[in-house]
């Protein structure tokens, strides 16, 4: 039976099933829906919506793994964030400050922005995580115009605190993790003091946030902005910003990451990923400043640590048992550093080095043409 344009309805006597099928412009009739197609398009949908869910299975095991199956979990006695109840003046509060911080409603200011000061705060409590996360609201700011500000904070987890010293604050050769908030290019005025330039591979944009991991006889190099023990690093321009900035460092199954969150836009950036670091436990966590002959304000507005729950394997557990770790060390640390410490060429060296390479091609080329030449007059000389 033909309906109007547009339409074909068809009554399927053998199952007495009302079909409705859509039919073409040109008025040409279908055949009927019978009950053969129907039960094999069912199947059909069935088994693309058994794909579908397996592949959905498959893609949410596949995030699990890549985020080890982790819980977090916010541990308020490691951590520090406002009113700052008793910091400072009270025994009872789980941090404890040092040299020029003081506590304010909004932060606590490490160092304010003038000459030769350095401050600190330091957790009273040691800590014996495994695994962990800290994320830390700060902010760098003062008159300074670039490179005219320093030097800059630093965050620790080390076996020492409540040591002054030369290193954002804290003791030289100290045992644990230092992130430094480096703001002030020392190497880049200690190489134009040796008549040195630096090549685009090896020059840094300052402020720039590194790593690094002390066992107690590592000392940190000034001069070279901890260049030579770095693990890791990015620039970082944190000073001066309207929106909050924030670092993250993260210590899981001995891998450190550490990110930045310094654009405004809520948006994690990678600095840093380090395989086979190696801390112990029962280290403290600290947060240092400290200004010379050029300043700036260095504020913590807070310090969140997290415990991080993470489903291991029986081996993996019984491997850490059996390998308990009492000094800080990296595995493979000369080949992190690999490309890491090879200075650039000075602008003599580079056209030196093209001057000869040109000589020695110039060289070459005459030899060949002598040969060439002498060649070419031995075979004339066999027709004679």
């Amino acid at each position: 039976m033909v309906t109007p344009t547009g339409a074909l309805f068809s009554f399927c006597e053998s199952r007495n099933d009302f079909c409705t099928t859509m039919a073409t412009v040109d008025r040409s009739t279908r055949p009927c829906c019978d009950s053969s197609f129907l039960h094999r398009r069912n199947i059909m949908s069935f088994r693309s919506f058994f794909m579908f869910m397996l592949l959905l299975f498959t893609i949410d095991r596949c995030f699990s793994e890549d985020d080890h199956e982790m819980e977090e979990f916010l541990k308020r006695e490691y951590s520090l964030s406002k009113p700052y109840q008793g910091v400072g003046s009270s025994g009872s509060s789980h941090w404890e400050l040092m040299g020029d911080a003081m506590v304010t409603t909004d932060y606590i200011r490490l160092t304010p922005d003038m000459q030769s000061r350095q401050g600190a705060v330091w957790s009273r409590i040691p800590c014996n995580l495994k695994d962990w996360e800290m994320q830390v609201h700060f902010k760098i700011h003062g008159q300074g115009k670039k490179n005219l500000n320093g030097d800059g904070l630093a965050i620790w987890f080390t076996k020492e605190r409540m040591q002054k010293g030369p290193v954002f604050g804290n003791m030289d050769n100290f045992t644990g993790l230092g992130v430094f908030v480096d703001t002030y290019p020392n190497e880049e005025k200690y190489i134009e003091a040796q008549k040195k330039r630096y090549t685009p591979r090896t020059q840094r944009i300052f402020p720039f946030v590194l790593a690094m991991v002390g066992n107690g006889s590592i000392s940190y190099d000034h001069e070279r902005d901890g260049r030579p023990t770095e693990l890791g690093g990015c620039n970082a321009m944190v000073r001066n910003l309207k929106h909050d900035s924030f670092l993250f460092i993260r210590y899981i199954r001995r891998r450190l990451t550490v990110m930045i969150d310094i654009d405004g836009q809520h948006e994690w950036r990678d600095c840093l990923d380090i395989p086979g670091v190696r801390l112990p436990q029962g280290y403290y966590f600290g947060a240092t400043a400290v200004t010379g002959d050029l300043s700036d304000n260095h504020d913590i507005i807070s310090l969140k640590l997290y415990q991080l729950t993470v489903i291991r394997s029986r081996k993996e557990e019984e491997d850490e048992e059996e390998e308990e770790i009492t000094v800080p060390s990296v595995d493979n640390l000369d080949l992190l550093r690999l490309g890491q410490n090879e200075e650039g060429m000075s602008g003599i060296a580079i056209f030196f080095t093209v001057l000869f390479s040109l000589l020695g091609c110039i060289f070459l080329l005459v030899i060949g043409l002598v040969v060439y030449s002498h060649w070419n007059e031995n075979r004339r000389k066999r027709f004679y």
